[in-house]
């Protein structure tokens, strides 16, 4: 399975003028480093929830249909907008999907066999939106993690290890997350 963007999210879910406030910067020679530091803090939080935060459409492609239907890799997913096999797209209604559950799943619907792909590699592609929606429906717990993953960055710019500990993300920003995490299967 890969997973490749073909869109990325049109805003941050964070605002510069709310991270500017939260930094306590009084004016704008910083904003080219606090969007960046935003958009890899943002990258790096959606890559350990395995969530898209803000509307993103994504392709993941499989060599071959699981036996058991397609576990979709984000969450939470707005929908299917289309599913190919050798470039030639399926009917919406030869396959269902399962927003509600976690991790959303797709499958062949009643009586459907879905075709086999003739490409040895990459012969099926799924595309997909995921995300919350718009920046204002990001849960709080999220954009804070956001935000103080960007000042520990702007405040210390390169690793930081305490002993021989080292913790990927400071521990305030991981307990935001944890209830996000979705584990591999």
């Amino acid at each position: 399975m890969t997973l490749l963007l073909l869109s990325g999210p049109g805003e941050e879910p964070v605002p510069l003028e709310e991270a500017r406030a939260y930094l306590r910067l009084d004016d704008e020679t910083q904003d080219g480093l606090v969007n960046a530091l935003m958009t890899a803090a943002r990258l790096t939080l959606e890559a350990a929830t395995r969530r898209a935060f803000v509307t993103q459409n994504w392709r993941v492609t499989l060599d071959q249909w699981p036996e058991r239907g397609v576990i979709l890799p984000l969450a939470p997913l707005q929908g299917v907008t289309q599913v190919s096999v050798d470039g030639v797209a399926l009917a919406s209604d030869a396959y269902l999907v399962d927003l509600a559950s976690a991790p959303p799943r797709l499958k062949a619907a009643q009586g459907v066999a879905l075709p086999a792909p003739e490409d040895e590699m990459a012969g099926i592609a799924i595309d997909m939106l995921a995300g919350y929606g718009a920046a204002s429906a990001v849960p709080p717990p999220l954009k804070q993690a956001i935000l103080m993953l960007t000042a520990h960055w702007f405040d210390n710019r390169e690793a930081v290890a305490f002993g021989e500990q080292v913790n990927l993300l400071p521990m305030g920003v991981e307990a935001l997350i944890t209830p996000y995490r979705r584990r591999h299967l």
